[in-house]
C-alpha cells in the first residue's frame, strides 16, 4: 500500500483449509474491505483526507474512523463470547442463521441499494459514541483500520468449529437489541462498505 498503512488481505487469505462456506465468506467481505481502503488511501490527497467536500457529510477520515470505533466496539463481545465455554460442546451448524434481528440489520446497514437507476437507502442517527473525530492523522486512523481488520479475521477463524449462530450479543448500538455472533460477525464488513462507498463519494473518487 503506498500510503503506509498495513494491508491484511495476505493474511486474511491464509483461512482454514475446510472452513466453513459462510465464514470464508466473512472473511472475503473483510478482505474486500481492507482493499477498498487501500485503494481509497492511494487516491485520495493527504490534504483532502480530513477535509468536508460538504459541510453536512464526513469527510474520508471520518468516515474510516467511524468504522474503527465500530470495530473496537464489536470485538470485546466477539471475545467474551469466545471463552465462554457453554457453546463448544456442541455441534458446529450446517447452515448458519442469522435470525430476525441480525437478518434485518444486515441488510440496514449495508451500501445502498440501486434499482431502476435509483438509490434506496436507509439513514440511521448516528450515536454521539461513534460519532467520529476529524482529526486523526491520517496514517493512524489508516493503520488501526488494518489491525482491527486483522483482530476481527483471526476471531473468526477461532469461531470455526463453533455454533456461533447460538450465542447472543449485544448490540454496540442499542443495547437494548441482541443478535446472534454469526449475524454479527456479517454485519461488520457489511456495515464497512457501507461507509467507505460513502467516503468514496466524498470527493467524487478521486
Amino acid at each position: 500500500m503506498e500510503t503506509g498503512g498495513t494491508s491484511c488481505s495476505t493474511a486474511g487469505s491464509a483461512y482454514r483449509k475446510g472452513m466453513h462456506p459462510h465464514l470464508h465468506a466473512v472473511i472475503a467481505d473483510l478482505e474486500s474491505a481492507q482493499r477498498r481502503l487501500d485503494g481509497l488511501a492511494a487516491r485520495v490527497l493527504a490534504d483532502r483526507w480530513s477535509i468536508r467536500a460538504d459541510p453536512n457529510r464526513w469527510s474520508v477520515g471520518e468516515c474510516v474512523a467511524h468504522l474503527n470505533i465500530t470495530s473496537k466496539a464489536f470485538l470485546p463481545d466477539f471475545r467474551r463470547a469466545l471463552a465462554d465455554p457453554t457453546p463448544k460442546g456442541a455441534p458446529p451448524a450446517h447452515r448458519y442463521r442469522m435470525g430476525l434481528v441480525g437478518g434485518l440489520l444486515y441488510r440496514v446497514v449495508g451500501p445502498p441499494m440501486r434499482l431502476f437507476g435509483m438509490t434506496l437507502t436507509m439513514r440511521v442517527k448516528t450515536q454521539a459514541s461513534f460519532v467520529p473525530s476529524g482529526d486523526l492523522p491520517r496514517e493512524t486512523t489508516i493503520a488501526e483500520f488494518g489491525a482491527l481488520q486483522r483482530e476481527l479475521m483471526e476471531i473468526v477463524r477461532q469461531s470455526d468449529g463453533l455454533p456461533i449462530d447460538r450465542v447472543r450479543v449485544t448490540s454496540p448500538f442499542d443495547k437494548r437489541a441482541s443478535y446472534n455472533m454469526y449475524a454479527a460477525l456479517a454485519i461488520v464488513p457489511r456495515h464497512q462498505h457501507r461507509h467507505l462507498e460513502q467516503a468514496e463519494d466524498v470527493w467524487g473518487g478521486t
